[in-house]
Formats: structure tokens, C-alpha cells, sequence
């Protein structure tokens, strides 16, 4: 865009009848109108010399110019609001069907961490490769005296670097990823998946834990209560049942089970489940069917409810709003207290964990 200015004071120079270097005390400047973002482009070009002014003022317009031609910005968003705009587009997403809710959320706790250490308030294009080099440091340190975990700050790593190609893509960085510091190899040994495994005595003592845990007269408890503890209950019953993915039996409805008959040696009878996993809720987005023994947990959870909507999620207490992992964590972690069981506090037990030791 021409300047509209045509006359000019013997402190003013025209660049390419674009820009214009001008003085301001001793020392020249750059100044250029950015049409596209609506703003003058000022830089000072350190300098007192007025042939030194003009051949930085016209190698400062040149490169503006080029990057303005391949959609490059000159004015950097900060650190929020590149994750801002990238989880915009993220939601889109879900909504298309490409990454499940949850998803989502994780990536929002990610690129959260990221800014905690980061800063907001940086600049996107004044980022380097190496800022995030010792972000491995700060997420390690204890937190309310529970360890993060290594392959947490690994899946944190990977959540970053994919939002920084997105937004080098569209032209908001001058990098495409960090350079994070190679992190330890995990010794993935037999006696840590030992430890995040439910021995089978100890599955059922959890059985029994959470079957007196979930006794209304005995715990006093009114009817609110008892249904999130027998929800509780009954989700960690078919998560031994079933082994299914956390996302998965937490978005199962109603409508997704069906039951069958099953004979066993002896001759008796076993209700089973067959289990539709919607390709939506799954995390690797295809369908398929899991049929499992425990279909009478299904029928018992549907009687403790009451009346359900077909069309509603199984972990529900209002048919609509699904339990919080929060609250089957609080109550799972309550119960496998209960249950007294060896070394609990040093092992990694969640409601998935009574799903392995098969």
C-alpha cells in the first residue's frame, strides 16, 4: 500500500514508497503500515548513520514483504491465545466424530501445564526449539505428594508439539516443534505390572468390601449416596467383566447392551453381556462387540435406578449426566482403603486395574 504521505522532513525517508525510516532523538526507525493486520510496523534500527537507516530499513521491508506474501503476520498472539485458537479447532473435531470428548479434555490439561510453565503473556513468534528443553524438571517435582509420571510428561510432550505444527502451519510460530530433552527409558518390569494388578484374592476382597460398602441401613446413607456408591460399584463390577478402555464403558448407554443365556459345564445357567462399543466412544474409532460374563450386573444396576431411558448412559444417576471419573475414583479409592491391602499406597490402583488380572 503507497503512503499517503508524499512530503517528507529531512528526518524522514521513503522505502520503496511502502515504509518510512525517520528519527526520533539520535537514533532511526522503521515504520510500515500492515494493511492485512490493521497496524504500523515499527522497529528501531539502531543506528545513527543515515546510509546504515536506509539499507537496514530496506532489508526490513523486504522481509516483511515476503512474509506478508506467503500469509506469514507480522504481530505474534500470545502463548493463550495460540492454545485458545487450537483447541477451537480441536473441538471441531469432536464434533466431526475424529477425537472423543475426553480427548479433548486431556489435551486441555496438557496444553495447561504448558502454560504454567511457559508463561501466558509470551510471545508465539518469539518462541525457540530449545524453551521447553527443561520442561521435563518442573512437571516431575511432587504435586500434593503424588509423583507425576514419566509417561504422563511423555503424552504432555507429544499434546505440545502437536498444536506447535498446527499453529507453524498456520503461520502463527516461527517453529514447527521443541526440542524436549530425551527423557529416561521406562523399565516396564514384571513387578510393576504386578503391582498395578489386582491378585485374584484381593479382587475379591475388593468384591466384598464394596458390597458392605454399598449397604444402606448399615452406612446410614440416604438415597443419592446409595446410588452413586452402588453406580461406583457396579462400574468397577462390569470393568473386571468386560476389560473395557475407561472412555468407552463411561459413554456405554443403555441401548448399547444386550443380554443371552450361556450354559456352563455344570450345566447352569450365566446371563452374559454383549457390549456394542460405539465407534464414536472408542478411542481407536471402530466399532466393536464385546460379549463378557456379569450381564446381572447390568440388570442389578438397572433395578437400583429405577426406571432408565434407553437412549441414556448406564452411569448415570439422573439418565442424563454421566458420574464424574472424580467421583469413581473417591470411592473406589475409599473401598480398596477398606480393603487393608499390601503396599496400597506405592501401587498405581485404578477401577481398570481389576480388568488385567485376567
Amino acid at each position: 500500500m503507497a503512503l499517503k504521505k508524499q512530503k517528507f522532513a529531512d528526518d524522514e525517508i521513503a522505502i520503496f514508497d511502502e515504509a518510512v525510516i525517520y528519527k526520533r532523538g539520535e537514533y532511526w526507525h522503521f515504520r510500515m503500515w500492515l494493511t492485512g493486520e490493521g497496524k504500523y510496523a515499527r522497529k528501531s534500527l539502531k543506528t545513527r548513520s543515515k546510509t546504515t537507516a536506509l539499507e537496514r530499513g530496506k532489508e526490513t521491508y523486504l522481509e516483511i514483504f515476503a512474509n506478508q506474501k506467503i500469509g506469514k503476520k507480522y504481530f505474534s498472539l500470545t502463548t493463550k491465545e495460540g492454545v485458545e485458537k487450537y483447541l477451537e479447532h480441536r473441538e471441531k473435531d469432536v464434533v466431526s466424530g475424529l477425537i472423543v470428548k475426553g480427548r479433548l479434555g486431556t489435551i486441555k490439561t496438557h496444553l495447561q501445564h504448558w502454560l504454567d510453565f511457559i508463561g501466558k503473556d509470551t510471545k508465539l513468534k518469539e518462541l525457540e526449539q530449545t524453551d521447553c528443553e527443561d520442561y521435563f524438571h518442573p512437571r516431575v517435582k511432587q504435586r500434593n505428594n503424588v509423583s507425576i509420571k514419566q509417561v504422563t510428561i511423555q503424552n504432555e510432550q507429544s499434546s505440545i508439539n502437536s498444536m506447535m505444527k498446527w499453529l507453524f502451519r498456520n503461520n502463527e510460530t516461527q517453529i514447527d516443534s521443541f526440542e524436549f530433552r530425551k527423557l529416561p527409558r521406562i523399565d516396564r518390569n514384571n513387578e510393576e505390572i504386578r503391582r498395578s494388578t489386582f491378585e485374584e484374592d484381593e479382587y475379591q476382597k475388593l468384591v466384598s468390601v464394596m458390597s458392605d460398602y454399598c449397604k444402606r441401613r448399615k452406612n446410614k446413607l440416604d438415597a443419592n449416596e446409595w446410588k452413586i456408591r452402588q453406580l461406583v460399584r457396579h462400574y468397577i463390577l462390569i470393568a473386571a467383566s468386560s476389560g473395557m478402555r475407561v472412555g468407552e464403558q463411561r459413554q456405554l448407554g443403555w441401548s448399547d447392551v444386550a443380554f443371552t443365556n450361556a450354559v456352563t459345564n455344570n450345566g447352569q445357567f450365566n446371563l452374559m453381556a454383549e457390549i456394542r462399543v460405539r465407534p464414536e466412544t472408542s478411542k481407536v474409532r471402530a466399532s466393536r462387540k464385546v460379549v463378557c460374563k456379569g450381564g446381572e450386573y447390568f440388570d442389578r444396576l438397572r433395578r437400583v435406578l429405577g426406571p432408565t431411558d434407553e437412549s441414556g448412559p448406564i452411569f448415570s444417576i439422573d439418565g442424563k449426566t454421566v458420574l464424574s471419573k472424580r467421583a469413581v475414583l473417591y470411592h473406589f479409592h475409599r473401598m480398596v482403603d477398606l480393603c487393608e491391602l499390601e503396599g496400597r499406597e506405592q501401587r498405581d490402583l485404578v477401577p481398570y486395574c481389576t480388568a488385567a488380572r485376567f
